[in-house]
């Protein structure tokens, strides 16, 4: 791999990664912004920690080459989720945050989208269980 493939790919794992991890202090510790979209969602405070957990999760994946595609697929699904609830429940601007959490849900999307491209050959060995 090429020395600047491999730094982009870097960039982004990093740039999903490091969104991912800053929400989790509002999450983890029950910000008022968390709490009203969970408690909209009427998932709170369950969905807001088991999102958190999941963010989490997925982050750590993202960083160890060998489980980015488990990781990346985590991240994708939960800012599917999270992109949803903005488009049908919660409205693009939260609380008068000029749409930057959904900003920020739509970059890790394709933050994730743009890893799984990248580490689509081990998908059958991910299906197989073999990863």
């Amino acid at each position: 791999m090429s020395a600047m493939k491999n730094i982009l790919i870097w960039i982004v794992k990093l740039t999903a990664v490091i969104i991912l991890v800053q929400t989790l202090f509002f999450k983890f510790s029950g910000a008022q912004e968390s709490v009203y979209i969970f408690t909209k969602l009427g998932a709170e405070p369950y969905g807001r920690i088991g999102s958190g957990i999941v963010e989490l999760i997925a982050s750590i994946l993202i960083l160890i080459p060998q489980t980015t595609l488990i990781g990346a697929l985590l991240g994708l699904g939960t800012m599917f989720g999270a992109i949803l609830s903005h488009l049908f429940i919660l409205g693009i601007e939260v609380k008068n945050d000029g749409g930057g959490l959904f900003i920020l849900a739509v970059v890790t999307f394709f933050c994730c989208i743009f890893l799984v491209f990248q580490n689509r050959q081990k998908i059958p060995h991910l299906i197989k269980f073999r990863i």
